[in-house]
């Protein structure tokens, strides 16, 4: 059985999770993310110099034969979430998350900031979802606050957790027990 997969966000870890999760042939895959690719963003996410200022959404639908649909602009609202199995939340904003926290659909919110990296789901009680929502409204990279852009100071958490992601959705969507909130830190 084919799996409909929302991703929302192509950046650090979604440009990854996507690339993982097309091998296995298991997934119809939509990519929502309003971004073009921008030279910062060759570093440390899945594109290439000739991807530059181009959709990263589109990006994949053009790359990978799972993702069988890109969303070139934000999800805003509860509807454009609620046709999928399994939403994956990989954006670098807090907004995104709070609108996917609010639903009755099943979840995966994958973060990365610097060395941390963390994964919640659908499962967790709602006193810990209310605690990982709170802070400030913005766009936040994986390589973190201090990250100076030279490629010696590169933090690769982003790829461990899209690996983690990619793991706890091979095993949810084959009913096997799978942890509702994981917090890695190296």
């Amino acid at each position: 059985m084919v799996r409909k997969i929302l991703i929302i966000g192509a950046g650090g870890i979604g440009s990854y999770l996507v690339s993982i999760l097309n091998k296995t042939n298991m997934y119809r895959i939509t990519v929502a993310d309003p971004d073009k690719v921008e030279r910062k963003n060759l570093t440390y996410q899945n594109f290439r110099e000739k991807d530059l200022l181009k959709n990263k959404a589109t990006l994949m639908e053009q790359r990978f034969k799972s993702v069988i649909k890109s969303i070139p602009f934000p999800i805003l609202t509860a509807s454009q979430i609620m046709k999928y199995d399994l939403v994956i939340c990989c954006a670098d904003n807090l907004d995104v998350r709070r609108l996917l926290y609010r639903t009755d659909c099943k979840w995966l919110d994958l973060r990365s900031q610097g060395r941390n990296a963390a994964f919640i789901s659908y499962q967790v009680e709602k006193s810990l979802a209310d605690t990982v929502l709170t802070g400030p409204d913005g766009s936040f990279s994986c390589q973190g606050d201090n990250w100076d852009g030279k490629n010696k100071n590169l933090h690769y958490m982003h790829i461990a957790i899209a690996g983690m992601g990619a793991e706890w959705v091979q095993r949810w969507f084959n009913d096997e027990e799978v942890e509702s909130f994981k917090v890695v830190n190296v």
